[in-house]
């Protein structure tokens, strides 16, 4: 079958200019596909012109079917009058929308009303009519527009029998480079064709200097990265430094029993926490670290009772998922109080995967990262632990903050950070917080008359507030729409 690029080539050449709507009746084909095959032939060169224009045309509504169907409403109204007339409510049960039929009957002058005997009867005032609104109709249908009065066809578009349509064609006539056929447009210039001059007589695609290319492919990185980036920079320039966290495997001594965590506690069952089967027991602790976290559990220090229970060591040998972070907290401040020299006040942070056995909702997952702080120094009060947050949540650009006490095993004061989300429009907690309990730091070696703050952040709550998300599974997890991660803006804290 011929191609329509050179059938509309064909027809030009045979009978000249040709509006493209008119193409489309003698080729029986659907206008857009007219205009495609101009399109192409216009991509070969100046083979036609072509002028845009417009073309009103009138076609029948529903309404209109219908009267087309069945005739106008006015000429049902006036058949369904009988010669010796009708009442007019009955007359009003009669065919489609008689309310307006009955008004043009009347204004027509075909019906009237007669109130000489009685009751009003409706009456006809003509023996026959011309159904003129059909006629009409019928002459649109079959393409004959011109024949109608514009005035008409205007009033039967405010009755909704009609409406206009605007389509767009285009005006087409021969060009400087017309020809009956395409030729196909090169769109490499080879060697060969350099060499043998055959170029000479090939006609090149034109290169479009517009197109904007393809994307090339490249590696994003995930906004809790982003955001990760921008938390360590805080910290760094706050003077902390960071603490080594490559260990997602704890024994329960170091996430539990050596930040004074009792080993009945509810955090240490398998609905909370995720029990490691191999390794399932650990063996590598300080001996002398383990006599004092005893002594603590049992009979406690620095004038406190302990827990008054057996402390068993098979119990804080049992590896876990770790919980938080806090363990390596534990870890760097029994290294510090023990190092040569001895304790010399230290500001630490770290932020790295967590593991509990949530529940997952629009705010909690199974897995996330904590940001962990520990400041240690001599006097320190909670006053420096609030400072410490308002600093560090200002230079995020997070202002809108609230402190409640809560309860906390190895902190005492202890507090939970709450900011405000803008998208779930409530409060949601960010992290937890507190002054360590001597019965945590006396065990691990830490002085008299020195205070440790210390805190654990959630890295994906804030990042949910700076990238406007209301469901943390739509920022980490197996549903996370790549998508966002490639357009993802870049997060920038106003520090």
């Amino acid at each position: 079958m011929q191609d329509i690029s050179e059938r509309i080539l064909k027809y030009i050449d045979e009978h000249g200019e040709v509006d493209t709507l008119d193409l489309a009746a003698v080729f029986q084909q659907d206008h857009q596909k007219i205009v495609g095959g101009v399109k192409s032939i216009e991509a070969n060169g100046d083979l036609i012109r072509s002028q845009p224009s417009t073309r009103k045309s009138w076609k029948l509504t529903a309404e209109g079917e219908h009267i087309l169907q069945h005739g106008s409403h006015e000429a049902n109204i006036f058949h369904a009058v009988p010669a010796a007339g009708i009442a007019q409510a009955e007359l009003m049960k009669s065919g489609k929308n008689p309310k307006a039929g009955f008004s043009k009957a009347m204004s027509n002058g075909w019906i009237y009303i007669d109130k000489s005997g009685g009751a009003p009867l409706v009456r006809r005032k003509v023996d026959t009519i011309e159904d003129d609104v059909l006629a009409c109709l019928k002459e649109i249908v079959a393409g004959r527009e011109s024949a109608v009065p514009d005035s008409t066809k205007g009033d039967y578009k405010k009755r909704k029998i009609l409406e206009e349509t605007v389509i767009k064609s285009f005006i087409l006539s021969k060009g400087p480079e017309f020809a009956t056929s395409l030729k196909k447009l090169e769109t490499d210039l080879t060697v060969e064709m350099l060499a043998s001059g055959l170029w000479k007589d090939l006609k090149f695609k034109a290169y479009n200097f517009d197109a904007l290319g393809a994307t090339p492919g490249r590696g994003q990185l995930h906004p809790l990265m982003k955001v990760r980036t921008e938390f360590r920079q805080i910290f760094l320039e706050m003077g902390f430094s960071e603490m080594p966290t490559n260990n997602f495997v704890e024994s329960c001594f170091w996430n539990f029993d050596a930040l004074y965590v009792p080993q009945q506690h509810p955090a240490r069952d398998q609905q909370d926490t995720f029990f490691v089967s191999h390794p399932q027991l650990s063996s590598k602790f300080p001996l002398p670290l383990i006599e004092s976290v005893r002594e603590s559990h049992e009979r406690g220090t620095d004038g406190s009772i302990g827990y008054r229970y057996e402390w068993k060591l098979d119990e804080a040998r049992k590896n876990v998922l770790r919980t938080h972070t806090t363990g390596v907290s534990a870890r760097m401040l029994y290294k510090v109080a023990n190092q040569p020299g001895g304790f010399r006040p230290v500001k630490y942070f770290s932020i790295d995967k967590v593991f509990r056995n949530e529940t997952l909702d629009a705010t909690h997952l199974a897995e996330f990262h904590q940001v962990e702080g520990v400041v240690a120094d001599y006097n320190i009060t909670l006053g420096d632990l609030i400072g410490t947050f308002n600093a560090f949540f200002n230079k995020l650009g997070i202002t809108e903050l609230e402190y409640k006490p809560t309860f906390n095993p190895y902190t005492e004061p202890s507090m939970e950070i709450f900011c405000f989300h803008p998208g779930l429009q409530r409060w949601i907690e960010v992290g937890n917080s507190g002054m360590f309990r001597p019965e945590m730091l006396r065990p691990l070696g830490v002085p008299e008359g020195v205070n440790v703050i210390a805190w654990g952040l959630s890295l994906e709550r804030p990042t949910m507030i700076k990238y406007g998300l209301n469901n943390i599974r739509d920022l980490i997890g197996p549903k996370v729409d790549l998508k966002m991660v490639q357009d993802g803006p870049i997060c920038r804290m106003n520090c």
